[in-house]
């Protein structure tokens, strides 16, 4: 059976994040530098991402969620910590226990549930401690680490992987809030003398060694969003997404462009259709703002993103015809410079990838 051409492909190169990945690990040495494989491996595959990084050598992982702990469980080393950020629910110990799954223990009963489970199993059960020094989501608050100071047996069969918190605005070198959660973590992490801490994300990284603690957690930066925004990105890309030209037509003023007839010709205009839309990712707010690249040559949107098409202006590009694959992102269009058209950041952007692309990975 002849197989279809796909209508728009995704190109992940796995040797990019692992040569970023492998930069970060020289940048923060001797701290272990982990790998941040949550949403999917920012939208990339997090079991192809981290099943690459394994190879290269990377040990530790995170995630948000339990389901994607599962899936990047089956992909790394047994001994490669996956820590779940998200914490434990109730009812899921026992899952996490047999599936050596690490938690983050984020509050005083998820704390209190996992000793239990190591009670039941009498064995010691690793996991992460986690307190918040300014961003008010996830993590003991200062009330509740200072109440579990005072009463340590809380953590009675609890064996602390790491103790650990997260920057509010690393990507700020001057904000004096790092200062701040600074001293704070300074504090938490020392009361429990021997526990590798963990701080740093990809931005806080390049905040300097007082940042980097004993293992660092980049996650946008190992997928070429630029973790310095006020420098040079010092990261490699890692996706190209290419969608094909499904129909070319001219038309001429007063034609329109489009639902709500938002955009007018006002010349002759060779109008291409491609095969990507708002269910694919592509933002509705790339409106008169996005572009497409072919042949060393920029191609902007005009009318609306729709749910599967999106028009381009390709007058000036006689070699856009039926059939040719754009560039939405990668070489010429790092996704950087495509979050800032949308109005969104590169994490935005990376996340959203649809399911309909055909998706190749370039092996290291």
């Amino acid at each position: 059976m002849a197989k279809a051409d796909p209508a728009s492909l995704l190109t992940v190169d796995l040797g990019a994040i692992v040569a970023n990945w492998r930069d970060l690990a020289a940048r923060v040495a001797p701290a272990r530098c982990a790998a941040v494989v949550k949403a999917d491996g920012y939208g990339l595959g997090s079991v192809a991402v981290a099943r690459a990084l394994a190879k290269a050598g990377c040990r530790d992982f995170f995630v948000a969620r339990l389901n994607e702990g599962l899936a990047v469980r089956d992909a790394v080393p047994e001994a490669a910590r996956v820590t779940v950020l998200d914490g434990l629910m109730k009812g899921e110990a026992e899952l996490y226990r047999r599936r050596n799954l690490t938690p983050s223990l984020n509050d005083p009963g998820q704390i209190e549930d996992w000793s239990a489970q190591a009670k039941a199993a009498g064995e010691k059960l690793a996991a992460t401690l986690h307190f918040d020094t300014g961003m008010s989501r996830l993590g003991l608050t200062p009330k509740e680490g200072d109440a579990l100071l005072a009463d340590r047996a809380k953590l009675d069969g609890v064996a602390l992987s790491y103790v650990m918190s997260h920057l509010v605005s690393s990507e700020e070198p001057n904000n004096p809030i790092n200062a701040a959660q600074l001293a704070a973590f300074r504090k938490w992490r020392a009361a429990f003398p021997g526990v590798p801490a963990s701080f740093a994300n990809s931005s806080g990284i390049f905040l300097g060694p007082n940042y980097h603690f004993d293992v660092t957690r980049p996650g946008c930066a190992l997928y070429g969003i630029n973790p310095t925004p006020d420098r040079p990105n010092p990261m490699r890309g890692t996706a190209k997404l290419e969608a094909r030209i499904l129909q070319v037509r001219e038309i001429d003023s007063p034609q329109t462009v489009g639902y709500g007839a938002m955009w007018k010709a006002t010349r002759p205009t060779h109008v291409a259709t491609i095969a990507c839309g708002y269910a694919d990712g592509w933002l509705r707010t790339f409106q008169g703002k996005g572009q497409a690249w072919l042949d060393g040559r920029s191609l902007p949107f005009i009318g609306r993103v729709s749910m599967d098409l999106i028009t381009i202006d390709v007058t000036d590009a006689p070699m856009a015809t039926q059939g040719k694959m754009v560039e939405l992102l990668g070489p010429n269009l790092p996704v950087d410079d495509v979050a800032a058209a949308a109005g969104t950041i590169g994490y935005e952007i990376l996340t959203r990838l649809g399911a309909r692309f055909a998706r190749t990975y370039i092996e290291p």
